[in-house]
């Protein structure tokens, strides 16, 4: 992945020297597991994690820290100048998001954020909440190295605020109180594969404009958005897969909906929820 030109964002708040004396919140690797299976890349994080416990978070390397939040900025401000084109071609203005880089907890406007979450989007104060050891989780947890590995995750986080200022987020919301668990499960679903194809229209759009973009790169993404599909993440924590229990759509969905984002770039081709293009992939 090599930047061309590679501005940063100012739209951060970084808050990785504010965390609670280096300690994560949390009740261990059974609590972070289950964290990440409900929350990873874009769920409600406030009611996830018992914050009775405590455990201590691996000493930061601050050269790579650094870098980390250095990568952060750039990938952020190319969304923010391809969603601004987007929004510019639809008469509309792109509102900013604000991205909170930190390490180990901080508070967000949809509870206490720990790094046990995985990154997250919080409507309630429009703020994309990052811990950067989640780079680490990635590479080494999921087997997703890769700098473009991690400017998927960001845009994916990036495309739920978009889905947001749409209003489209609202309009799923409004539903949860008429379904059923199951059937709201599947809107979630939806909701969290349009994401991934919005994640893919900002690769497709910045492509050529801020960043140069090869094969390995374009893998690195499609590894990751396949290590976090539910049907993966459940068969390794559970044993068994429950469809049922799905909040963000199979390996494979995720995969065709970032690819079909990457591949078009236009986002009249991402009404995930009408669409049963991925019914019968596995």
């Amino acid at each position: 992945m090599r930047w061309l030109g590679g501005r940063e964002s100012d739209n951060v708040d970084d808050r990785r020297g504010s965390g609670r004396g280096g300690l994560v919140v949390g009740g261990g690797i059974g609590t972070i597991v289950i964290a990440l299976i409900v929350t990873l890349l874009g769920g409600d994080p406030s009611s996830v994690i018992n914050t009775q416990n405590t455990t201590e978070q691996a000493p930061v390397n601050q050269q790579a820290d650094d870098a980390a939040a250095q990568f952060t900025r750039k990938v952020l401000a190319s969304t923010e100048d391809v969603w601004t084109q987007i929004f510019k071609e639809q008469n509309s203005q792109y509102p900013k998001p604000v991205l909170v880089m930190y390490r180990g907890v901080t508070s967000s406007g949809c509870g206490t954020a720990q790094n046990a979450m995985g990154p997250f989007y919080c409507p309630a104060d429009d703020k994309v909440y990052i811990d950067l050891s989640f780079y680490d989780e990635l590479a080494e947890r999921f087997k997703a190295p890769g700098e473009f590995a991690m400017a998927y995750v960001i845009a994916h986080e990036i495309g739920h605020h978009v889905q947001h200022k749409m209003g489209i987020t609202d309009k799923i919301d409004a539903m949860r109180q008429r379904l059923s668990e199951k059937e709201y499960n599947k809107l979630s679903v939806r909701l969290e594969l349009q994401a991934d194809f919005f994640a893919g229209v900002w690769a497709n759009r910045a492509q050529g404009q801020s960043v140069a973009l090869d094969e390995k790169d374009i893998e690195s993404a499609i590894r990751a958005a396949n290590a976090i599909g539910d049907d993966k993440i459940q068969k390794e924590t559970q044993g068994q897969v429950v469809p049922d229990a799905f909040t963000h759509g199979t390996s494979a969905q995720r995969v065709y909906w970032f690819k079909k984002g990457l591949k078009t770039g236009d986002i009249n081709q991402g009404d995930t929820f009408n669409s049963n293009e991925d019914a019968n992939l596995q």
